[in-house]
């Protein structure tokens, strides 16, 4: 199941990346090719670059490539190693259910009771913060999943 969300994550950013991509060139082409840049591409990239980077995140923590400081973890046996990534873990999901998840959730509730619309795409901004839930709900599943890993690979050690 992991490489399946995987794969359908890793194609769904490639997808996005190409699609602001071509959004971006086609911003330029209509700035200096036609006068005046079309009003939307430049929203749309935004609402794009918050999709990537909001996703990107979530994915970067199944993978094990988001950013850390590791000073203390050297220092400790391999117990205290477990519990300080046990630690982290849980803190981080902790984190990401109440922030991203239920934070997330409330904001689009109260986007969508508002009915706040995109200016230029006139899109409800609901589906813009969409992104926030979806992606605190796969921070937990990445966690989760990669805590009952660790404790697979500490057995087989």
């Amino acid at each position: 199941m992991r490489q399946r969300i995987d794969k359908i994550l890793g194609g769904f950013l490639a997808f996005l990346m190409a699609l602001m991509t071509l959004d971006v060139l086609w911003g330029v082409f209509t700035r200096y090719a036609m006068g005046s840049q079309a009003s939307w591409s430049e929203e749309l990239a935004r609402f794009l670059l918050i999709w990537i980077g909001i996703l990107g995140a979530a994915y970067a923590a199944g993978k094990n490539m988001h950013l850390a400081i590791d000073l203390l973890r050297p220092r400790l046996n391999n117990s205290g190693q477990k519990r300080l990534y046990l630690l982290i873990s849980s803190l981080i999901i902790i984190f990401a259910f109440v922030v991203m998840v239920v934070g997330g959730i409330r904001l689009i509730y109260i986007t969508q009771v508002l009915g706040q619309l995109s200016p230029a795409l006139r899109i409800p901004m609901a589906v813009v913060y969409s992104v926030v839930p979806l992606s605190g709900l796969l921070v937990i599943y990445y966690k989760a999943d990669n805590m009952s890993r660790y404790d697979q690979e500490q057995m087989q050690q």
